[in-house]
C-alpha cells in the first residue's frame, strides 16, 4: 500500500525504512529538507492515490495540531489520518471530531521501541473504528514486531494513547526501581561489582527484562555513570498518568513517586530539603550543614 509519513526524526525516519523493507511505499515529509521525500504537506497528498492514509509523527501538542488542521483541508472524504506520536488522548477526540466533520477518518497510536524499532519491530497501540483501522492495516502489520503480538487494536479514539500512556507510567516506575537498587548497591563497601551483579540478574531471575539490559549496556560504556549527571526529563506521560488516575481515583504509589523523583533530580539544592533540615536541626538539634 502507499503511505504518507510527516516527521522522519529519530523515530520516524526507523519508521519508513522499517515500512519499506516490507514492500510498502513511503512518501516522507519532513522540515527537514535533507530528509524528506517532499517539499510539503499538500505536495505528500498530491502524490498519494485514495483513499490515502497519513501517519503523523511530529511532537505532541502544537505540532500535531497543525499538522492536523493542515491535512483537514488537503485530505478527502474516506481518507485516514494516523496520529503516531505521544498525544493526549483527550487531544485524539478533538482531532477526530475535527476531521469527522469532512469524513476524514482518525486512528490514534502509540508506538514503542525507539531506535531499536527498526530491527526489532515497534509494538503497537491503537484506537479507532474498525474500518479506519482496517485501512491501516498493512502498515500495522510491518511496523509490529514478529509473532503474534506486538500489536493490538485497543478500543475507541484515544485508547491507543491513553494505553501508551499507561506503559510509559509503568516504565517510569520500573527505571526507578532500578535505579534505586543501583544506587544502594554502589553506596556499600561489601559489593565491589555492582555491574556483573546487574548482569548476573539477566538470566533466571523475576526481574530480567529489556530495561534491565539496557542498565547493563549502560553499565558497559561507563561502569559508574561518572561522566553522566543525575539530571532525568519526563516527556509528559507520566504526567497525563498520575492525572488519569487522579481522575479515576485509581491509586498509583509507585509511578506517582517515580515521577517526582524526576523533578526532584532537577534540584541542585533541594529547598524541601533545607526545611526538613532545619526542622530536624529545630526539634532534635541535629546537625546541619551550611553553604560553603
Amino acid at each position: 500500500m502507499e503511505l504518507g509519513l510527516v516527521g522522519l526524526g529519530k523515530m520516524g525516519g526507523n519508521m519508513r525504512e522499517r515500512i519499506r523493507r516490507a514492500g510498502h511505499t513511503v512518501i516522507g515529509y519532513d522540515r527537514n529538507p535533507d530528509l524528506a521525500d517532499v517539499h510539503s504537506l499538500e505536495e505528500l497528498v498530491s502524490k498519494l492515490k485514495g483513499p490515502r492514509v497519513v501517519w503523523v509523527m511530529v511532537p505532541a501538542g502544537a505540532a500535531t495540531q497543525s499538522t492536523v488542521d493542515e491535512l483537514r483541508e488537503l485530505l478527502s472524504p474516506g481518507d485516514v489520518v494516523v496520529d503516531g506520536g505521544n498525544s493526549r488522548w483527550t487531544d485524539d477526540e478533538k482531532h477526530a471530531a475535527q476531521l469527522g466533520e469532512k469524513g476524514i477518518g482518525f486512528v490514534d497510536c502509540g508506538v514503542s521501541g525507539g531506535v531499536w524499532g527498526l530491527e526489532n519491530g515497534y509494538a503497537l497501540m491503537y484506537g479507532g473504528d474498525a474500518e479506519d483501522v482496517a485501512k491501516v492495516q498493512p502498515v500495522f502489520d510491518a511496523l509490529k514486531p514478529e509473532g503474534d503480538f506486538g500489536s493490538v487494536h485497543a478500543g475507541k479514539v484515544g485508547a491507543g494513547h491513553f494505553a501508551k500512556m499507561v506503559h510509559n507510567g509503568i516504565e517510569y516506575a520500573m527505571m526507578q526501581a532500578y535505579a534505586e537498587g543501583w544506587e544502594l548497591l554502589e553506596k556499600v563497601d561489601s559489593v565491589t561489582d555492582v555491574r556483573e551483579v546487574f548482569r548476573s540478574w539477566q538470566q533466571g531471575t523475576v526481574i530480567r527484562s529489556w530495561l534491565l539490559d539496557l542498565a547493563v549496556n549502560a553499565l558497559d560504556e561507563d561502569e559508574h555513570l561518572d561522566r553522566l549527571r543525575g539530571y532525568a526529563q519526563d516527556s509528559g506521560e507520566g504526567r497525563w498518568t498520575v492525572e488519569a488516575a487522579i481522575d479515576n481515583a485509581v491509586p498509583l504509589p509507585a509511578i506517582t513517586a517515580s515521577l517526582f523523583a524526576r523533578f526532584a533530580s532537577r534540584q541542585d539544592d533541594s529547598p524541601q530539603m533545607k526545611m526538613i533540615a532545619a526542622l530536624r536541626n529545630q526539634f532534635g538539634g541535629h546537625a546541619v550543614e551550611s553553604k560553603k
